[in-house]
């Protein structure tokens, strides 16, 4: 039995909780300032809850001494100082983060620790970083790398064509900051919104481009070795074109805070969303030129005796998975910890991670 701290009480830090809850493994204190967000949690034996605002360093360091790890489930730009904490407290640190800045924060602070920094461990960063390098290990020699991620309503319904399904601030985090690829062997920074392309899968047709954060660390540790790397995300054709208006011709990208009361007021959430994985990797085997392609569509469903979306599935179980592995000792125990360290049939022959397979049950229900 392991005691976690998981700070944010929100959709993700309550699907979180409940699936490590309903494991009967875990001991969870939930962590937020919001009483009210406290109280919506699902009851659960094996769930606490703690009243704590994180920027106090004093109160957050004390709920986290002599804690197995703290998970961050909070809005990016308040991670750093949860990893401070956990640094300071010798506690295992996992968090969800795509923020590129935020990431290489955690990476400084993990190279004196005495326990484990393990970054961006939800779907994308996180599960695509794991199967992207997977796939590069079928090849003599990889060529390229292209990862599309999206999480998507099933029934779009408004101009957008698009529901709100997981952090609105994360969200626009990704449309506007500079994102990572590698061209022609180069490791690059190029602008959010751009390169759009189209493709097909299943008879449905998506369109793609470029958003931050989602190659995690692996545009750097596959620096040289690749060709052309690059990380889209998906959405359903016309998304882009009014997103660009909104951002560049409204200057709503320099009013954030604008943009989000719009989403917020505006775009109705959704439990009946789709997340859609496409990866391609092609390179020389046994000097043949090949292809191969992983693809997946993860359904919102019954999770632990819950309806959840798929996206707070993929997320959720991508940390619980990542915690899984840590706990059984199955991953470096102190020190900075990348997803593409963590082996695709560990993460998939996990009771967590088992919820990307479509063809076994998902979590049941702890009796």
């Amino acid at each position: 039995m392991q005691d976690i701290v998981i700070i944010g009480a929100g959709k993700i830090g309550g699907a979180i909780a409940l699936m490590l809850a309903a494991s009967g493994d875990y001991r969870v204190t939930v962590a937020d300032r919001s009483a009210e967000q406290l109280a919506a949690l699902d009851s659960h034996p094996m769930i606490a809850t703690a009243t704590v605002d994180i920027t106090d360093r004093a109160a957050l360091e004390a709920l986290l001494k002599n804690r197995f790890a703290v998970l961050s489930a909070a809005p990016f730009h308040l991670t750093g100082a949860i990893a401070e904490a956990a640094a300071a407290t010798g506690t295992h640190y996992l968090d969800l983060t795509e923020d590129v800045a935020t990431t290489k924060r955690v990476e400084e602070l993990a190279k004196d620790a005495n326990s484990a920094f393990i970054p961006q461990c939800g779907l994308a960063p996180g599960f695509i970083s794991i199967v992207g390098h997977d796939l590069t290990k079928h090849f003599d020699k990889i060529d390229s790398l292209r990862m599309r991620v999206g999480a998507l309503p099933q029934y779009p319904s408004n101009a957008l064509n698009y529901n709100l399904t997981w952090s609105t601030d994360g969200l626009i985090n990704e449309y506007i900051e500079p994102c990572e690829a590698i061209v022609e062997g180069r490791l690059v920074t190029v602008p959010a919104m751009e390169e759009r392309e189209e493709f097909s899968l299943d008879g449905v047709t998506y369109e793609a481009f470029n958003t931050s954060g989602g190659l995690g660390t692996l545009a750097r540790t596959l620096d040289g070795r690749v060709r052309t790397m690059n990380y889209r995300t998906i959405r359903y054709p016309g998304h882009q074109a009014i997103m660009k208006a909104l951002l560049n011709d409204l200057n709503l990208k320099n009013r954030r805070e604008v943009l989000k009361d719009l989403f917020e007021n505006a775009l109705p959430a959704t439990l009946q969303d789709v997340v859609v994985i496409f990866v391609t990797a092609c390179g020389w085997k046994d000097n043949r030129y090949l292809q191969e392609t992983y693809a997946n569509k993860v359904y919102a469903g019954p999770v632990a005796g819950r309806k959840m979306s798929a996206i707070q599935i993929t997320t959720a179980a991508g940390i619980c998975t990542v915690l899984d592995l840590l706990a059984e000792g199955r991953l470096p125990q102190k020190g900075f910890v990348r997803q593409e360290q963590i082996a695709l049939p560990d993460f998939l022959e996990n009771r967590f991670g088992r919820v990307y397979d479509p063809d076994v049950l998902k979590i049941a229900k702890a009796s």
